[in-house]
Parts: structure tokens; C-alpha cells; sequence
């Protein structure tokens, strides 16, 4: 695509869109990216799609066009449109109690939570009440029944409390429980390979020679969000104590962990959440009822969350308009630790992703985004006028 500055871009963008690219060169003119990618869609059709930078800690190898990298809590936008295709299909309702399936999961006082309940991050297991070591998050089964035997931290249903690593287990036992296969499995088989999605949720060898590695914040995961030592928020972020350079790891890799441990690159993360802006069919693939795919926006949760500190306001496993982050009424977004970013407007039909190496610390505000999504916000009212 040509030289911005001093950084080489790669890629395509639409007459229109030419904002996009200066705002994603500035990014690392001003210094803020190594490397990074960043796509938009319109009708499920990518208008940029863009890439540029390097992909590794030493900064030698570039970034090229099918580098993926760890996305962290992106993945959860994975985990979400894989609930909204299963209950849209019947396997289960979004408002059944979770121990329909997993009975175990009724101890403690927890027979009334619903799937509702995990996909807002409001089942009050937002951490683990038992001391394990990061291996253990690679063992599903053993993270699942520790979940199953504790008591909630917090009355269900009453507020939201960020399941930064634990909704993953959740979503991913209602889905074994209900299916007989894993939520990656379930994502990869029904929607990632029939719609050509380059993200997976458990990445196999073969991908490991293009996945880029991602280059840690200052702080360690939840340093930044505050809170006394035995506050809700420090407890649910402490145990284990998670690091970025686990994600160079191949046991991390390997697991699935599908709210932290996906990998892709902002083409593949948009053109997946195209399938929910684009009302459940993509290039002419019904994937999911347009009904069903606009249960994202059904409201469930709004009030300052006891994890993250701050005001939030969650759909269906996607976090919809809210002081942070001002949003169309049809638009639902969720981004990762570090700064990647997919904001997905069903109204619109239009996705706007970015994702990247170089991470920040704070798991919600980033320059980087926000200067993009300006220039996207932008562009997009120019093509609508």
C-alpha cells in the first residue's frame, strides 16, 4: 500500500477510508505500535484491511498478512457468538440455569444461575476461591470443578464482576455438557471453517511459525484496575497471577481457554463479528437467525462492575454502549488485555477491529483504538451521506 511516514503499510483500503491507514500509520510514527493490524467491514466485505510493523519481542521479523497473535479477552466475542448460534438453534435457552446441564454446578446456592448470568459476568465466580498455579488453567476439567464446588462472591444476577479468565470454563462446560464437544471445537467446526475465519481458540503446531509474540504492559493482568488486596477485583486477578509472556508459552497455546486464549489478526476477529453485524449470514451462509444474532444487544447488567472498577453495562456476552465507550444502540464490542479492540453494529452492518503486539495495561481506554475508531466513525458517516 505504499509509505506513511516512516512505517510501511500493508494491505488495501477503500477510496473514503483513507483516514483509517493516517490514523493507523500515526500510531507508529508516534511510537506506540511494533506491529499491528487493523480491518473494517461493510455487508461482511472488508473496506480496509490493513497490517504493518513487526511480530516479534526483537523486532526483525514483519508483520505479514497472516500473522495472528494471543487476542486475550477478544476471544470472548468468539465464546459469545458460539452461545448465540447454539441457543438460537435450541440446544439450550440463554435463560436456563446452568445446572440443567451441569448439575454439579447447583452447590453453594448457585441452582438459579443462568447462561445469562455467565455471558453478562454476573454469576459471582469472577476468581477461584482454591490456590492454583498457571498450569492449571490448561486443565479445564479441574478448573470447572473447582467453579462447580464454590460459593458465589456475590449475590447472581445483582451486579457484574468481570469473569476475566473464569467465563471461558463456564461458557465452555454449558457447551460440553450440552453438546459433547468443546467450545473451540464448536466455534472451529460450525463457524470458522465453513465462513474461512483465520482464529482459533486452542492453536494447533502448525500456526506456531507465524504467530507473533505479544510484548508485555508494565503491569501484570488487573494491576491497573485498583482495589484493596481482598477487594473483589484483586482477588479475581491474583490467582493465578497471569503474565503476557505466558502467551509465548506452547502449553498456553495449546489449551482452550476461550476467554483469553484465542488467536487471529483484525481481519479474521472482524470478519467473524461480521457474522453477528450481518444479522447471522455471511456470503450467503445462514449461520444463525437474525433474531438470534440481535440477542447480543438484549441488556442484562448495567452498574459500576466489581471487578474492573468502573461503569459497564453488558448484553449477551458483549459489552454494549456505556459511558467508556459510546456506542450506536446496535452496536456491541468486547476487546482484549493489551488493547485489541472489535466493536460489531448490527444496525449498520459494519465491524471495525484491531489488534496487536505491543500491549498498554489497562483493560479498558487505549489511544491507539480511539484515534481509529475516530477515523472509522469518520469515514463511515462520509460513505452514509
Amino acid at each position: 500500500m505504499g509509505t506513511t511516514g516512516t512505517t510501511e503499510i500493508h494491505g488495501h483500503c477503500a477510496s473514503g477510508f483513507e483516514g483509517v491507514r493516517d490514523a493507523f500509520a500515526a500510531n507508529f510514527d508516534r511510537g506506540l505500535d511494533d506491529g499491528a493490524s487493523v480491518c473494517v467491514t461493510v455487508d461482511g466485505k472488508p473496506v480496509v484491511d490493513l497490517w504493518a510493523g513487526t511480530r516479534d519481542a526483537a523486532g526483525e521479523l514483519p508483520w505479514e498478512e497472516d500473522t495472528i497473535v494471543n487476542v486475550y479477552s477478544t476471544t470472548k466475542t468468539m465464546a459469545a457468538l458460539t452461545m448465540l448460534m447454539l441457543a438460537d438453534r435450541g440446544v439450550f435457552d440463554l435463560h436456563d440455569p446452568v445446572a440443567r446441564f451441569w448439575p454439579e454446578f447447583a452447590a453453594e446456592g448457585k441452582a438459579d444461575v443462568t447462561i445469562a448470568h455467565l455471558l453478562a459476568h454476573a454469576a459471582g465466580l469472577s476468581g477461584l476461591d482454591t490456590p492454583v498455579k498457571k498450569e492449571d488453567l490448561y486443565d479445564h476439567d479441574r478448573i470447572c470443578s473447582l467453579l462447580a464446588a464454590q460459593a458465589p462472591w456475590w449475590t447472581p444476577g445483582t451486579a457484574s464482576g468481570y469473569h476475566a479468565i473464569t467465563q471461558g470454563y463456564l461458557l465452555g462446560e454449558v457447551v460440553k455438557r450440552a453438546t459433547g464437544h468443546s467450545l473451540g471445537t464448536v466455534f472451529r467446526d460450525e463457524i470458522a471453517e465453513p465462513l474461512g475465519i483465520d482464529f482459533h481458540i486452542g492453536t494447533g503446531p502448525e500456526h506456531d511459525q507465524r504467530i507473533g509474540d505479544l510484548i508485555p504492559p508494565q503491569e501484570n493482568l488487573g494491576q491497573a484496575t485498583g482495589g484493596r488486596p481482598d477487594s473483589v477485583s484483586a482477588r479475581t486477578f491474583a490467582n493465578p497471577p497471569t503474565s503476557a509472556l505466558q502467551s509465548r508459552e506452547a502449553a498456553w497455546r495449546r489449551a482452550e481457554i476461550p476467554a483469553a486464549n484465542g488467536h487471529g489478526n483484525a481481519r479474521s476477529v472482524a470478519r467473524a463479528q461480521a457474522l453477528l453485524a450481518c444479522g447471522g449470514e455471511l456470503d450467503g451462509k445462514r449461520i444463525m437467525s437474525e433474531a438470534g444474532a440481535r440477542r447480543a444487544l438484549e441488556a442484562q447488567i448495567t452498574g459500576v462492575d466489581l471487578v474492573l472498577n468502573m461503569p459497564t453495562r453488558f448484553g449477551m456476552g458483549y459489552g454494549l454502549s456505556q459511558e467508556m465507550m459510546p456506542l450506536p444502540p446496535g452496536a456491541a464490542f468486547w476487546g482484549g488485555w493489551g488493547g485489541s479492540l472489535v466493536i460489531a453494529d448490527l444496525d449498520a452492518r459494519t465491524t471495525y477491529a484491531f489488534v496487536m503486539n505491543r500491549m498498554v495495561s489497562t483493560l479498558m481506554g487505549d489511544p491507539r483504538t480511539l484515534g481509529l475508531g475516530v477515523a472509522v466513525a469518520t469515514a463511515l458517516a462520509g460513505r452514509a451521506a
